[in-house]
């Protein structure tokens, strides 16, 4: 029995690596730096309603500080332009609590899942049964490979259709819809979400491939 429930085990955790490690991905990917490098893309288009360089800085590091601090809305809600008008209307701030729930529940699943890692590493050292933890992984590593593969293949097919998906599945009907001239597409067009799913693939196919060698290594 203890041999079936540990292969049960395993088995879990092989699946669970590519949402762990695409969870690690976005967690990276969420901070002041990648807009740093996105907004000096040659590629990336200017704000047709007059958001500098320095202006999209400025705004997305707040936003980001809102997404991970443990400010209510009215962080946001208080945040005015140069010329007085809010930064964020109703509809932009309700869909940035709804982001700022999924980011907070993504960030506890994260810290979970690397906890529970963390524990299993140091009972299986000291139970003998490491290398089959490894190999677990190793599978979570391919698991991964697969996953991410498919997704870049739907970026690469159509990102529209990707991204109208995800919405879809994580948000309630359309309140992640704005217009052109609201300052969450000028701060984060689609062009911004196309290079970070990219980039989020990217990371998390690396992670994968490092985990497929570990059950190479003696232990």
């Amino acid at each position: 029995m203890k041999t079936v429930l540990r292969s049960l085990g395993l088995f879990l955790i092989s699946l669970s690596v590519p949402f762990f490690l695409m969870m690690t991905a976005i967690r990276l990917l969420i901070t002041p730096f990648y807009p740093q490098v996105e907004y000096r893309m040659p590629w990336f288009p200017p704000d047709p309603y007059g958001f500098s360089l320095e202006d999209r800085l400025h705004w997305s590091r707040v936003s980001i500080d809102y997404l991970l601090n443990d400010a209510g809305i009215e962080f946001l809600a208080n945040q005015r332009l140069q010329d007085g008008t809010p930064l964020y209307n109703e509809r932009e701030l309700s869909h940035m609590r709804d982001v700022k729930l999924l980011v907070q529940s993504m960030v506890t699943a994260w810290t979970i899942l690397t906890s529970i890692y963390l524990i299993l590493l140091a009972w299986a050292w000291r139970r003998g049964w490491l290398t089959d933890l490894l190999r677990a992984f190793g599978r979570g590593g391919w698991w991964t490979i697969g996953l991410v593969v498919l997704i870049l293949v739907g970026v690469g097919v159509s990102f529209n259709w990707l991204f109208t998906m995800f919405h879809r599945l994580f948000f309630v009907g359309d309140t992640w819809l704005f217009r052109y001239s609201d300052s969450l597409i000028r701060l984060f067009p689609l062009p911004f979400w196309r290079d970070a799913f990219i980039l989020m693939g990217i990371l998390t196919l690396l992670g994968g491939f490092l985990l497929t060698r570990l059950p190479k290594r003696s232990v």
